[in-house]
């Protein structure tokens, strides 16, 4: 089931504020940036940077995701691994908020979301 419209706002305004955040110097914002997109249950903060090898094109490289389980009133909190998949964040799997989410992203305590 999608967040509704009322959810969705509220969480995209958590997550604007660690963007704004966290975002690098805005001198060196064409070079690299923090992004995010909403995307049914899911939350994806990402960096975007240009590519090497084509400066105009754009690629984004994952930095954390959450998925809200609405039956379980939880976020469910992932890190991308070398495999280029979604593993569950240990020792911090979950959050009861987004902002709590956005905190453990923050803190990053094992160097795994910002490496």
């Amino acid at each position: 089931m999608a967040l509704s419209e009322f959810e969705n706002k509220k969480y995209e305004k958590a997550v604007k504020a660690f963007i704004a955040k966290n975002r690098p110097p805005a001198h060196i914002r064409k070079e690299l940036d923090l992004s995010y997109r909403l995307k049914g249950q899911s939350v994806e903060i990402f960096e975007t940077r240009p590519r090497r090898d084509n400066p105009k094109e754009i690629m984004e490289s994952p930095v954390a995701k959450a998925t809200y389980v609405k039956t379980q009133g939880i976020w469910k909190i992932y890190w991308q691994r070398a495999d280029l998949k979604w593993h569950s964040y240990q020792p911090y799997p979950e959050a009861k908020t987004i902002e709590e989410f956005l905190d453990v992203v923050e803190t990053d305590s094992n160097a795994c979301f910002f490496g």
